[in-house]
């Protein structure tokens, strides 16, 4: 089979399932994926919490979990990421690191990139290594909620990732804060401490500030800028 052809099958199939699953819940949409993917799909998280991997375990223990390794991490999200493993001991942490290390992305573009050119940081540290990660599989899984922000709104429970050619899952996508949390609180959810402590959106240190009360969760990411996505998403 040839790499268009199965692109096109792919294409058609997550098209087919975005109907038939708009209205499933997180579990039908995950089992669907299993079923459909066997070994061929990887579950993305930051670490903010493991909802998403609760979850997904519960239709395939040892399933893969993509992490992105920026290198800009707060200790408190590689030490989520380390806890991810022991208590879920089945599954595969698959660390996507940047092609250069801070230093070296440093030595080329100057210091601190992400404060001059947030954009084009991300897409080294971030854009880049999913790419190639997801080049491995048919199918991801993602976190995004549709309240998360005005661009994330419609997103669908299925999809079509035309960015990066694979079948897009996102299984929480209808859920509202009240839910996400109490799902958390009745499972015991492992969050990373940092949400306690005010950020409601984690993503690398230097771009992540705590939230004000009330206000956006997305608010505290690239805080002063026009930046909202770091074009994983959107």
């Amino acid at each position: 089979m040839t790499t268009a052809t199965r692109t096109e099958e792919l294409k058609a199939l997550a098209e087919k399932a975005s109907a038939e699953l708009a209205d499933a819940t997180a579990l039908e949409a995950l089992r669907w994926t299993a079923e459909t993917f066997g070994d061929d799909f990887i579950v993305a998280s930051n670490m903010q919490d493991a909802v998403l991997i609760d979850l997904a375990t519960k239709v395939k223990s040892d399933v893969d979990v993509l992490f992105l390794e920026t290198g800009y991490h707060f200790a408190e999200t590689i030490g989520t990421r380390d806890a991810v493993a022991t208590v879920y001991p089945d599954v595969t942490i698959v660390n996507a690191a940047a092609e250069q290390t801070v230093a070296q992305q440093d030595a080329e573009y100057g210091p601190k990139l992400h404060e001059r050119d947030p954009n084009l940081c991300c897409h080294l540290r971030k854009v880049v290594p999913l790419r190639k990660t997801l080049s491995n599989y048919s199918a991801w899984v993602t976190g995004v909620r549709r309240v998360d922000a005005p661009t994330r709104a419609n997103t669908p429970i299925v999809t079509w990732d035309d960015r990066n050619g694979l079948v897009k899952v996102n299984p929480i996508a209808p859920w509202t804060d009240e839910e996400f949390n109490a799902y958390i609180d009745e499972h015991g959810i492992l969050q990373n401490p940092l949400v306690g402590e005010g950020y409601l959106s984690i993503g690398c240190a230097p771009c992540t500030a705590k939230v004000a009360p009330g206000a956006d969760p997305r608010s505290g990411r690239w805080a002063g800028k026009s930046k909202t996505e770091c074009g994983l998403h959107a």
